[in-house]
Parts: C-alpha cells; structure tokens; sequence
C-alpha cells in the first residue's frame, strides 16, 4: 500500500502508489453518486408530497427544525415572538 520514509529530519514522508490513490478516488466517487441518487429520491418525494396538497417549502422546514435541538428551537420561537410583539404583529 504505501512506504513509510524516514528522513533525517524527523518527518514522515509517504510514498502514494497509484493503486491506492486510485482506491480513493474510486470510493468518493462512489459515494457522490449515492449522495445523488439520494438526492434524487427526496426530490421525488417532495414532488409526491406536492402532488398530495402539502406545502413544500413548509415541509423543508419542519425537517429543519427536527435536526435542531428542541430547546434551540424553544429559545428561537420565544425570541421571534418577542420581536413580533415588539412588531404589533
């Protein structure tokens, strides 16, 4: 795979083969095209969600929200009430 070269400063230098090299541009992209395919597929579900009558762009959102922490989340809405207060909205 690869050698290891001491030199006489201390530092380890590696050897790249292209075999290896070739390894890992390989496996990237392969996974840049499941990221696509995935990519691809979540589309298709928003379009099918779409299609039902939901609201895209609220759907996006509340997904958003669900990968926060609830009491970041807690604390953001407490605030944005506040200004709208603030606001007379």
């Amino acid at each position: 795979m690869e050698d290891i070269v001491e030199d006489e400063g201390a530092t380890v230098q590696y050897k790249v083969t292209a075999a290896e090299l070739r390894q890992f541009v390989e496996r990237i992209e392969r996974l840049e095209a499941e990221k696509k395919a995935i990519a691809e597929q979540a589309k298709e579900v928003l379009a099918e969600a779409r299609g039902r009558g939901y609201d895209v762009k609220v759907l996006k959102k509340l997904i958003a929200l669900r990968k926060r922490e609830p009491q970041d989340v807690s604390e953001e809405e407490a605030i944005l009430q506040l200004y709208r207060d603030a606001l007379g909205m």
